[in-house]
């Protein structure tokens, strides 16, 4: 268990802080994340890494020379904000564009890519590489639907490698790619992590049992077998992975490989070597050369009980920039030349807070958009439990939680822009931003895009109109469907987002009342939402136990329904 914090809620914040005082002559800290605090090459390209935090040392302790430049850190096992991603890219940009590189997990493929999209608007390039390891996570036809786990380090290494010899954007990517494809990976766990206050773990494995394959976030595993000795664990990790050889390989025998044992900590490194030195004769046993092995805590995930063996496979170039000089808090590797200190305070942090000018019809209109969301808030609270109950059958349980700290969020930070004479479009990015910084996960990075979406359709000078919010809900669900890939029946608030989202459109078109039209468009999605309960859900995390959750409907299908039956409400009163 976590014994060793003072408030939970401000755990991440102090740790970041303690991490960079102790760090201070290679990291700074920066709103999102850290970055160098040394100077890099000039027009060279930056790479920035990141996900939740509890995994040190990933992401924070893999930023320094020849690894990443930055590392955005969202809250314990959620999504950093797209936000947070722009911050910390603008802090690292070197000139050259910017590689962003992650776990492929929902919420940070959603919120990476929204940054990404704003810095390319503001004409900085940028590209994505998510990294998809876990042999068992997905079958090898739908390898991108992979998550990462201890294999990011290859992809971030190579690829920073790249850029400090020099290597375009372009070029960057290239090696990112080649290294992820050549990367395979397999854990097993003993017993979960325990957040810090919490009184029992995330998951719990038997006593006596293993997980095959669980995920770092306690994500289902592919089967359950007794504990084995080191030997056999070792014998089962590497089957699986010599069962998938990348395309390229070739021949096993002869083949190059570097060999990760991961410890997800609580397995202590004497352990791991024991289980090492197994993995090492079967390797050679097979004609595989071994090149620069690691063995120790790479991706951990808090207190949790697993280990994970990765494969990199390597051709000459991977093997030069695998094996090229590192320095970093967490991992080092041959020497370098230490880089000068840079001055922070000339550091490129935008000023998020800013409030631009508005026209009063727009001021107005967001003091309305701020009593609804007070509306939100409080829909979201009264149902708080009731929603963790449903995705609890499926899924994490966290939905509730998430949706509460979202809205919680998102009303403060209205609140605050109202305060400040905020336009309506201006408010509700502020929102937007906040909902999906303080919610993480998925469902954070969804409100997030749908509130970015109406705030850039209304803007700061129009007076708001029906046709408004009908083009901004309509950007909203096309937003989502390219953010998230989810489309009608994959058992997701796409489903109830759809109806709504036609039905307020064809009300609006014909001239029918504002109120009138949002109330039905509400109890299309309300009906839409309840009818998720005879689906299976397709994407997500709830994917790999489709079966438990019918007969439930879905939590954001139901959220989303809730919301804006809420909205509903307030628009009524207001005519």
């Amino acid at each position: 268990m976590t014994r060793l914090y003072n408030d939970p809620v401000n755990f991440v914040d102090e740790a970041t802080e303690g991490f960079v005082a102790a760090h201070a002559q290679r990291v700074c800290q920066v709103p999102g994340g850290v970055v160098r605090s040394t100077r890099s090459e000039p027009g060279t390209v930056a790479v920035v890494i990141g996900g939740g935090s509890g995994h040190y040392p990933a992401f924070a302790g893999l930023v320094g020379q020849g690894l990443a430049h930055g590392a955005v850190m969202g809250n314990l096992f959620a999504s950093p904000s797209a936000q947070q991603v722009y911050n910390v890219c603008k802090a690292a940009n070197n000139g050259a564009g910017v590689l962003l590189s992650f776990g492929n997990y929902a919420g940070d493929v959603l919120h990476f890519g929204q940054a990404r999209e704003r810095l390319i608007r503001e004409g900085i390039p940028c590209e994505i590489v998510a990294v998809v390891d876990d042999v068992s996570s997905a079958s090898r036809e739908e390898l991108h639907k992979r998550r990462g786990i201890a294999g990011d380090l290859t992809v971030f290494k190579v690829a920073a490698a790249a850029a400090e010899a020099g290597y375009s954007l372009e070029e960057v990517v290239r090696v990112a790619r080649a290294a992820n494809l050549r990367t395979r990976s397999m854990g097993v766990a003993f017993d979960g992590c325990t957040l810090p206050g919490a009184k029992d773990a995330l998951f719990h494995v038997p006593a006596g049992k293993m997980a095959v394959g669980l995920g770092i976030h306690g994500e289902p595993g592919i089967s359950e077998q007794e504990v084995p000795t080191a030997d056999a664990l070792a014998e089962l990790l590497v089957s699986h992975l010599l069962e998938e050889v990348p395309d390229g390989v070739g021949s096993v025998a002869g083949a190059k490989a570097s060999v990760l044992l991961n410890g997800l900590g609580s397995i202590k490194y004497e352990e791991l070597f024991v289980v090492y030195r197994r993995v090492d004769q079967l390797l050679q046993a097979a004609g595989i050369e071994i090149v620069e092995p690691e063995v120790g805590e790479l991706v951990t995930s808090l207190d949790m009980a697993g280990a994970s063996l990765t494969l990199f496979w390597l051709d000459d170039e991977l093997e030069r920039l695998w094996k090229a000089p590192a320095d970093t808090p967490a991992y080092r590797k041959g020497s370098l030349d230490p880089a000068p200190r840079i001055d922070t305070s000339k550091l490129d942090i935008p000023d998020a807070d800013a409030i631009p000018p508005a026209s009063e019809a727009s001021i107005a209109a967001a003091r309305c958009l701020y009593t609804t969301l007070s509306a939100i808030r409080k829909v979201i609270d009264d149902n708080v439990e009731e929603l963790g109950r449903m995705d609890a059958i499926a899924g994490d349980g966290d939905h509730g939680i998430g949706m509460q700290r979202g809205a919680v969020a998102a009303e403060l930070a209205a609140e605050d822009a109202v305060s400040r004479n905020a336009g309506a479009g201006t408010l509700l990015r502020l929102a937007a931003e906040a909902w999906a910084d303080r919610a993480g996960g998925t469902s954070g990075a969804l409100w997030g895009v749908m509130l970015s979406a109406l705030s850039l359709t209304l803007g700061d000078d129009d007076d708001p109109t029906p046709q408004h919010y009908a083009r901004g809900i309509a950007k909203a669900r096309q937003d989502v469907m390219a953010f998230g890939k989810a489309k009608a029946g994959d058992k997701t608030l796409v489903d109830a987002l759809i109806p709504f989202s036609d039905t307020l459109e064809r009300a609006v078109a014909d001239n029918v009342d504002f109120a009138t039209a949002w109330g039905k468009a509400a109890d299309a999605a309300a009906t839409a939402a309840e009818a998720t309960s005879e689906l299976k859900p397709k994407l997500g995390r709830a994917r790999p136990l489709a079966e438990k959750s019918l007969g439930t409907p879905d939590p954001g299908a139901v959220s989303l329904s809730m919301i804006v039956a809420a909205v509903h409400t307030v628009i009524d009163k207001s005519r």
